[in-house]
């Protein structure tokens, strides 16, 4: 899994390019101006720039992104096929350049060992740290019962998005069920899911299905 920030300024093209991304796992952020790609540079793994932009915009973009985010690898899109122009590309800011047109299946071929090199780890949820860890980097201490919880979750839940009963969270918390009050339970998780918004910037995986359990929307590796 990968952020990939996509700056594209056909937007049919932009969507293609987005659609096959996100079917092989990645998160992505679509852009057509350098004006807009510059407030997503600090979560993006790779970015994928079309330098055809006018009055070399989309060259900005990539030297913008490689003063902000040198760690970030960069895929150059571009109509040019002429070898100078691939020359300059590779040599001062890109990692890949691609020559439009570009199906889906050869952007993927691509784009693997780009994201084996630059993507993020995923999410981890650290047994021996009690802590939470984010595919952007974001670690958050955890208490026993926030542990618990997420371990249970991952445990039981047999995909993301499967949902686990308040009445089997009560149960491995230590509580009978007919005597426990479940909105003690709520305040856990409105507690965790502030917690790691106010730090983070980003909404925690954790969803709610009302009068049934709780959910996470991501797979999440236990360590």
């Amino acid at each position: 899994m990968a952020n990939i920030l996509v700056l594209e300024k056909t937007v049919a093209v932009r969507r293609e390019f987005s659609s096959a991304l996100i079917r092989d796992g990645h998160r992505v952020f679509e852009v057509d101006s350098v004006e807009d790609f510059i407030p997503y540079i600090p979560r993006a793994d790779i970015a994928m720039i079309d330098i055809d932009l006018p009055d070399g915009a989309g060259y900005k973009a990539a030297q913008c992104l490689h003063d902000t985010r040198p760690q970030a690898g960069v895929v150059i899109l571009s109509e040019r096929s002429n070898l100078d122009e691939k020359i300059r590309g590779l040599r001062e800011y890109a990692d890949q350049y691609l020559t439009k047109p570009i199906g889906p299946d050869m952007l993927s071929a691509y784009m693997a060992p780009m994201v084996r090199r630059f993507g993020a780890e995923g999410w981890r949820l650290d047994r021996v740290k009690r802590q939470l860890c984010s595919p952007d980097g974001h670690q958050e201490k955890l208490n026993i019962q926030e542990m618990k919880l997420l371990e249970l979750l991952i445990d039981q839940s047999q995909s993301p998005h499967s949902t686990v009963t308040r009445k089997t969270i009560a149960t491995a918390f230590g509580f009978n069920w007919l005597d426990y009050d479940d909105r003690r339970l709520d305040q856990l998780v409105s507690r965790l899911r502030r917690r790691w918004h106010k730090a983070s910037g980003n909404e925690l995986p954790l969803h709610t299905d009302h009068g049934v359990g709780y959910r996470l929307s991501v797979s999440m590796a236990l360590q």
